[in-house]
């Protein structure tokens, strides 16, 4: 599948939750979700309780659903779930989910030795990086991905500034803001992220789904 088809099926369900509805149904941090359709994979990357919210998994989850996340969050969750740290890998049928560093650099909110995530998912041949709750970190610019899912609002993360360098770093097909809207930052964010990096990364701003 073509990135630009892919990104008809990917929702922003507000903050930092995104579900993929392709050959598999995968869930990042779903926070404050009415529902949906039900996961195969829920993929969460820190255990901050706008990330990791157990009444939300409740929601979507089935019993094969598989739960990949960090040990933090894994006491919080039951069922099938996978503790990775960054650099391992775990493949899920035909889905193959990388854990990769996630962590501020000038504030203390998520320090790196937490081993919090970010995740790179292959799914229908298409490769999707959501950055979890980070700053511009130097890995960024080793990560070959189609689309890239980045924080945008400052304060806890990057700010849209920062968040146009780790585009430029990454050089992803398609990047999408995230993180506004719900703890702190607004469209307004989004707005500048997309048109800092017009005629240089492709960004689609997703509106808000249910």
């Amino acid at each position: 599948m073509e990135p630009k088809e892919m990104i008809k099926n990917i929702s922003w369900l507000g903050h930092d939750c995104f579900r993929i509805n392709a050959s598999k149904v995968v869930y990042f941090d779903p926070y404050q979700i009415q529902g949906g359709p039900v996961a195969d994979i829920i993929l969460i990357s820190h255990d901050h309780f706008d990330h990791c919210s157990p009444e939300d998994v409740a929601k979507i989850q089935q019993p094969s659903t598989v739960i990949v996340t960090e040990k933090d969050s894994a006491k919080k969750l039951s069922g099938d779930v996978r503790v990775v740290k960054p650099g391992d890998t775990v493949r899920i049928d035909d889905v193959t989910v990388e854990a990769v560093y996630s962590y501020n650099t000038d504030k203390d909110f998520h320090p790196k030795k937490n081993g919090w995530l970010g995740f790179i998912v292959e799914l229908d041949g298409v490769r999707i990086y959501h950055a979890g709750d980070t700053d511009f970190i130097p890995e960024m610019k080793d990560y070959r991905v189609d689309i890239a899912l980045l924080p945008v609002s400052g304060t806890y993360v990057m700010t849209a500034d920062q968040a146009v360098k780790a585009a430029l770093a990454i050089n992803p097909k398609i990047a999408i803001p995230m993180h506004y809207g719900a703890i702190v930052g607004d469209g307004n964010d989004a707005q500048k992220f997309r048109s800092q990096l017009e005629g240089k990364v492709d960004v689609v701003v997703l509106q808000k789904s249910i």
